[in-house]
């Protein structure tokens, strides 16, 4: 089952905020200096599909295209209303059009318009994107194809998966993201040790 992702994400940051939660020395120093509201979160999480987080902005005024990708924008603003609604800051929205996700995102088997693929929020910010990849070269090279691509390109990527692959997905998470969206902090150089940017190289 796909959706094994699902629980594996939510169980992970579900761990992550309640090990957060008992740093509370650690928390209230911070909130001295950046006052912050403390996250809200469901056990288990939320979990939205894109029609019906399509179907809340609806609801709320907002004309969202149901086979087009969020915006920024409206990303934040769908993190507002689900606060409104189910109370809390932390939720999946899974599901996505497959117009909106890459080549290599496997189709929904019910319903090949979307694809079994999620993004996941913290306070209206997009803290990771994830799916189900395609494991089989015949489908892998169709996909390619509808999506304009030259396949010959990524010829050596379709045939890897010609030598046998068992169905996986996945996400990358960074730590020091996720802290600041939990804190509340306005810029991810506040959560980083040893922050560089185009104008500082080495510390302090």
């Amino acid at each position: 089952r796909w959706s094994t992702c699902l629980d594996v994400i939510d169980e992970l940051f579900v761990y992550m905020f309640d090990g957060l939660k008992n740093k509370k020395e650690e928390l209230e120093a911070v909130n001295q200096q950046y006052p912050f509201e403390p996250l809200e979160y469901l056990r288990p999480s939320l979990r939205l599909t894109f029609e019906e987080g399509v179907q809340l902005l609806k609801e709320n005024g907002i004309d969202q295209d149901p086979f087009d990708d969020l915006s920024t924008e409206v990303e934040r603003t769908l993190g507002r209303l689900v606060k409104e609604k189910y109370k809390t800051d932390f939720y999946i929205l899974h599901r996505y059009p497959l117009a909106a996700r890459p080549f290599y995102t496997m189709p929904a088997p019910d319903d090949p318009r979307y694809t079994n693929s999620y993004d996941v929020f913290i306070r209206g910010e997009e803290i990771i994107s994830g799916a189900q990849r395609i494991h089989d070269p015949a489908l892998l090279t169709e996909r390619a194809k509808a999506k304009g691509m030259d396949v010959s390109t990524i010829e050596s990527y379709i045939k890897s998966f010609s030598f046998g692959a068992h169905p996986h997905g996945g996400c990358g998470v960074g730590l020091e993201r996720v802290a600041m969206l939990y804190l509340g902090l306005n810029n991810i150089r506040k959560s980083s040790m040893f922050p560089r940017d185009p104008q500082r190289l080495t510390p302090p």
